[in-house]
């Protein structure tokens, strides 16, 4: 994972991998399967911790200036038994933000019946009210006993699924299979590739793989985005280790080389 791609490129970078994953996985699961993108549309209620990272820069307060009336002063407005108004001293924007949550559904071909779903976090899935609201999502579908594949390439942010084992690296895939009580995690520090993970299908068939290694540089190459990225200033939040940094330093380089 490049770390760089978690700030404004991150929603288109969250629609070209859910249609790079449905790509790639779909001459596996036919003809049995098939593999089609959801789109859904959700309110982020609270836009205001992805601004500067994943939204653009916006007005949060803005100083009104005093405006030119004919009010009385406050001594008139005295003896003439009136209160006069204050004035407000700054203006803050009500902000409204849509998000479209790409999901990548696997359904059988003979009832068009959900499979297993294949979910790419955003930030309004890590936190409140997006969370709860996904963690609704999560339990609704396990209980119509639907796989659930989450791929989570956002350092910030809460992980849906907490648990005091899980190592608190960079980036992490989660798999709930159909009728367990337990998940398979794939903890991913930044400096290791992305895993190639199972994707379950309904038995007896096998789970097939998905290479998310590849499908995240098929679609670096394919939208250039080493053309809109500037490696020179910071990733986005949170902050890298001094160790991690380093590393991203040296694989800059490594690639600027080439």
């Amino acid at each position: 994972m490049d770390p760089y791609l978690e700030g404004y490129l991150w929603p288109d970078v969250h629609h070209r991998l859910a249609t790079q994953i449905s790509d790639q996985l779909m001459p596996l699961v036919r003809p049995r399967y098939v593999a089609r993108i959801e789109i859904q549309v959700v309110a982020d209620d609270t836009p205001e911790a992805e601004i500067g990272i994943m939204y653009p820069d916006v007005e949060i307060v803005r100083p009104r200036p005093p405006a030119a009336t004919s009010q009385a002063s406050p001594s008139e407005a005295r003896a003439a038994g009136t209160a006069m108004m204050t004035p407000t001293s700054l203006s803050v924007p009500l902000l409204e933000v849509e998000v479209r949550l790409a999901t990548v559904e696997i359904r059988d071909t003979a009832e068009n019946q959900l499979v297993s779903s294949i979910e790419i976090l955003s930030p309004v899935n890590k936190r409140e009210p997006g969370l709860s609201k996904y963690r609704d999502k999560q339990r609704r579908l396990r209980e119509a006993h639907v796989h659930i594949l989450d791929i989570d390439l956002l350092r910030r942010g809460q992980r849906p699924l907490a648990h005091p084992r899980i190592p608190a690296h960079a980036y992490r895939v989660t798999l709930s299979r159909a009728g367990e009580s337990v998940a398979d995690v794939w903890a991913i520090p930044l400096q290791e590739p992305l895993p190639v993970v199972p994707v379950p299908l309904r038995a007896p068939d096998e789970d097939v793989p998905l290479d998310l290694s590849l499908a995240l540089a098929t679609i670096y190459d394919r939208a250039a985005y080493d053309l809109s990225l500037n490696y020179n200033e910071p990733p986005p939040p949170p902050p890298l280790s001094d160790e991690a940094q380093a590393w991203v330093r040296r694989q800059v380089d490594l690639h600027a080389s080439s």
